[in-house]
């Protein structure tokens, strides 16, 4: 537990994270921050989930921008 202490992604699912960035800064600024096409062409949080969910080096781009915005 005390690994998690720290950690400012724990208890967070990655839907949360989306749904937070996307409230945060938009579809379009997030297209622009992290260039990824299901973020730029016809975005939608079930479209991005299951990309982000497939892959691990975009999930880490959105997670970063997470962290590093909060």
């Amino acid at each position: 537990m005390s690994e998690q202490a720290n950690n400012p992604l724990h208890g967070k699912t990655l839907e949360t994270i989306l749904t937070d960035l996307v409230a945060k800064y938009g579809w379009p600024e997030l297209g622009y921050r992290i260039r990824i096409n299901c973020f730029l062409e016809d975005p939608s949080i079930s479209s991005s989930l299951k990309f982000l969910r497939k892959t691990p080096w975009a999930r880490k781009k959105v997670e970063d921008l997470y962290v590093r915005g909060k």
